[in-house]
């Protein structure tokens, strides 16, 4: 197997030289576990969570949001940052506040990295089971506005398959849950 499969490398310096209200960048020299000597600059980001929001029907939770790093609507799955509180209370709370649904049971399914040559970002990949019936409110962020609807799976993975829905999150979550 891999001699250094997840071994850490040894931080011999780091020094911040960017500070923004969603992520900060940290200038870094590392001895890489195989003893190279890099320079990296790691964008650093809060974590981060995904949802597969599934009916007994097989109907998903897609949303549509306009996302700054393409400059487009992007139609996806519920997320949003962690923080306060665990990954679980962050998916109840983000599927509540983006489309008005209240879960009934929430599981983790996996966590996965995006981009882990330069950024420290995570995101866990939740599994939600809810009734459509129960509804609330939604109630965005003050900069950001969501639209939901319920989408049948097999249509969501037609989506998927034709290259409309392409988030990395998004088909990480629904193919480990067709996996799995």
């Amino acid at each position: 197997m891999f001699r250094t499969w997840h071994q850490p490398g040894k931080i011999i310096n780091r020094k911040s030289v960017y500070t923004g209200r969603v992520f900060s960048v940290d200038q870094l020299h590392i001895e890489t576990p195989d003893g190279l000597r890099v320079e990296r600059d790691l964008i650093k980001t809060a974590p981060t969570i995904t949802i597969l929001a599934i009916t007994a029907n097989e109907e998903v939770v897609m949303t549509s949001e306009y996302r700054a790093g393409v400059n487009s609507d992007s139609v996806s799955l519920p997320a949003g940052i962690v923080n306060p509180g665990t990954s679980e209370q962050a998916a109840k709370r983000e599927l509540q506040e983006e489309a008005g649904y209240i879960a009934d049971t929430v599981t983790k399914m996996t966590r996965i990295t995006s981009s882990e040559g330069f950024m420290d970002q995570f995101a866990d990949l939740m599994l939600i089971k809810f009734d459509p019936q129960k509804r609330v409110q939604p109630h965005f962020d003050k900069d950001e506005f969501v639209n939901s609807q319920l989408v049948p799976l097999q249509q969501v993975l037609k989506w998927i398959k034709s290259g409309a829905v392409n988030t990395a999150q998004a088909v990480s979550a629904i193919s480990y849950y067709m996996l799995f």
